[in-house]
């Protein structure tokens, strides 16, 4: 084994892991496994945690190197492990230099286990010319990182930083790059991708770079975006979905809840009937789009009557694809200062937020029975349609196509293809 990967948390975090491993190994580094940690959630510090433990006790002569979020805001943690090597933070996992330097530093005896670096200080993104993602049918192309906006449960930018961009030509480039290497869907992702283009020359928009892309690179065949804010959405984004079948019709949305008070306190800046008009504004342009969503329960403060309003919010928006957590205080934060709900509470809400979303998935497999979908096989028995559902194949196929494929049935999980 030379260099393996383990990624937590989110689609950068799966995008940044390939630029991870081809440092690692470029800077000498074998028999290794190096852990990207997610920080969004107290529980995935914890299983980032547990997973070290565990690849210590199957591999005890394996270098581990601990890098991530999580690591970034909280280095000490893992450095403080025995099971741990190396601790790098955010800015030094990308950095050639830094891993040359950590690979330097196994052969001594002294000197710090954790090299992290203040994130604030760092100003720029660049592209990071990836060819491949290893085991993967669709690429992820990194086109911002950090975050200027402070919502009081989130300590991500403490992790990532402060918003930056990567030059528009430098991510239509990696795009054509990819298509060249056979992959037919890109995802387009970041911290907070709607907030793209704000600190480059002119102040382009996520449209500006989305229109560019499908007009630049024709040859791509399916453009998806991942997490967006939706009160960042530009003119040009919403023209792109309403004019390009290409723009697969999919929108994962970061809400967070139904309830005005609630979105005050998170410090989100969109109301609830903010999020609802968008929702009505989008599936007027595009028909056929299906909403994901990120949704907290029990945020400090939350009751009943609140949360109530966030479970309605899965009908009034047509949310299908549901991502939910139950509030996890983050040190450090402003909402862990707040009256907590109690932990119990939290999670019994986030159950019953998540059998709404199962509701509503169920009734989006109802209404693809019988419809003709272009499936992207991402193995050689599952894919996925335009609008992210999952499809089980009847048939096993080449993993990376597309293919047209009618809908049988489903599980309650996933469409079943003919």
């Amino acid at each position: 084994m030379s260099v393996e990967v383990v990624t937590f948390g989110c689609r950068l975090n799966s995008a940044e892991s390939e630029v991870i491993r081809r440092q690692a190994e470029r800077a000498g580094f074998s028999d290794t496994v190096v852990v990207n940690t997610c920080a969004v959630t107290a529980e995935a510090v914890r299983q980032a945690r547990q997973a070290i433990r565990a690849l210590r006790r199957e591999r005890p002569q394996t270098t581990i190197v601990v890098t991530g979020c999580a690591a970034q805001t909280e280095p000490q943690t893992f450095a403080a492990m025995v099971e741990t090597d190396r601790v790098l933070g955010n800015a030094e996992k990308l950095s050639a230099g830094a891993w040359a330097d950590a690979h330097t530093a196994l052969d001594r005896t002294n000197g710090p286990k954790a090299i992290v670096s203040d994130i604030m200080a760092v100003k720029d993104t660049s592209a990071h010319l990836i060819d491949t993602f290893a085991g993967r049918t669709r690429a992820f192309v990194q086109v911002q990182n950090g975050c200027n906006h402070r919502c009081t449960f989130c300590i991500i930018p403490f992790g990532r930083g402060n918003s930056r961009s990567v030059p528009l030509h430098a991510v239509v480039e990696d795009v054509r790059r990819l298509v060249a290497n056979d992959y037919r869907e890109v995802v387009l992702t970041g911290v907070d991708i709607t907030g793209y283009g704000a600190d480059l020359p002119g102040a382009p928009k996520l449209g500006t770079l989305v229109k560019q892309i499908l007009k630049a690179v024709p040859e791509l065949k399916r453009l998806r975006l991942s997490s967006i804010d939706s009160v960042e959405a530009d003119r040009d984004l919403l023209d792109a979905f309403a004019s390009n079948e290409r723009l697969m019709p999919h929108l994962h949305l970061s809400l967070q809840s139904g309830d005005d008070l609630i979105l005050k306190r998170m410090k989100r800046r969109h109301l609830r009937e903010d999020a609802i008009a968008f929702c009505n504004r989008v599936r007027h342009l595009r028909p056929d789009v299906v909403f994901g969503a990120d949704l907290i329960a029990g945020f400090p403060t939350e009751t009943e009557d609140a949360f109530t309003r966030s479970l309605d919010l899965v009908a009034e928006c047509g949310l299908t694809h549901l991502h939910v957590f139950p509030f996890s205080p983050r040190p450090g934060t402003p909402a862990a200062r707040m009256p907590q709900v109690a932990r119990e509470t939290a999670k019994e809400r986030a159950r019953r937020l998540r059998e709404r979303g199962a509701l509503a998935l169920m009734r989006h497999l109802d209404a693809e029975i019988g419809a003709t979908r272009r499936v992207l096989t991402e193995s050689r028995e599952n894919g996925r349609t335009e609008q992210f559902t999952k499809v089980k194949l009847a048939v096993p196929a080449e993993p990376g196509k597309i293919v047209d494929l009618k809908m049988a049935a489903h599980d309650g999980r996933q469409l079943l293809a003919a």
